[in-house]
């Protein structure tokens, strides 16, 4: 089983900018509707030999039963501080600046333009770990 979170944005080509220029996500699928807007896209995470998928959608008018809003995703990778600094390059306000946590892992986080909180860190949680 596998785990994929979905957001949803007011403008997920937007959202798909900022995550592959801030964060280094790369464009596994998007696909877009007759009139040229993102309907469904999926986004990679590629952390070593693990990639991991994000899937971005379009928040719908009327409201979505789908659609939390804003969201916490946590990302693993071994260099938080190059990812915060191309973040921060790219334009991400900052939520928390590199730091090393008492349980081992150096971790940092931004916000994306539409308010979720990107947060990148070594530690890597597993199955079977307290």
């Amino acid at each position: 089983m596998s785990i994929h979170p979905t957001l949803r944005y007011d403008d997920p080509r937007a959202a798909i900018a900022f995550l592959t220029s801030a964060l280094g996500f790369r464009e596994a699928a998007v696909h877009t509707g007759e009139d040229g807007t993102v309907a469904h896209a999926e986004l990679a995470w590629d952390d070593g030999d693990d990639t991991g998928l994000v899937l971005i959608g379009p928040r719908r008018p009327g409201g979505d039963r789908f659609d939390t809003g804003p969201a916490v995703i946590y990302l693993t990778c071994d260099d938080p501080d190059a990812v915060h600094a191309r973040a921060v390059a790219a334009g991400a306000q900052i939520a928390m600046a590199p730091v090393d946590q008492d349980y081992g892992s150096r971790e940092c986080a931004v916000t994306d333009p539409e308010g979720t909180t990107w947060s990148m860190g070594t530690y890597r949680p597993s199955p079977g770990r307290p």
